[in-house]
């Protein structure tokens, strides 16, 4: 695996613990933070994706953009796309007032993120975990 694949998972996987550990928590699961770093964890698993394919990870926190990206190389992720699109709010649009995800999203968010997330250390060789 190349050096610039792993830093891109070692960033995901921080991303995937912070989302785990406050879902976890009793009270004030912070739902909008949860989603926010599911999409940040899926973000930087698919451009480890890239990165490991040679291909050149954009500048950029659309899901869809890095998933057509990939399609030529995986071209079965392409039913990832439903789950990406809703993924892809958490990225701005709950990080500012007027949107409120309720611990059903967060619990909905994380687990796409760990689907995707499995699929992605897989298709990199790495273990589910």
């Amino acid at each position: 695996m190349k050096a610039a694949t792993r830093e891109w998972v070692r960033c995901a996987e921080e991303d995937f613990d912070v989302a785990t550990a406050l879902l976890r928590r009793r009270t004030k699961t912070a739902a909008n933070s949860i989603g926010f770093h599911c999409q940040q964890c899926v973000e930087k698993y698919l451009k480890a994706r890239l990165e490991e394919g040679s291909l050149n990870a954009p500048k950029t926190h659309d899901l869809i953009v890095l998933l057509q990206l990939l399609l030529p190389i995986e071209p079965l992720w392409a039913s990832f796309a439903p789950a990406l699109r809703r993924l892809n709010d958490y990225a701005v649009k709950f990080r500012y007032p007027g949107h409120v995800a309720t611990r059903t999203d967060a619990r909905e968010a994380l687990r796409v993120c760990r689907s995707i997330r499995t699929d992605v250390r897989l298709s990199i060789g790495l273990p589910r975990k």
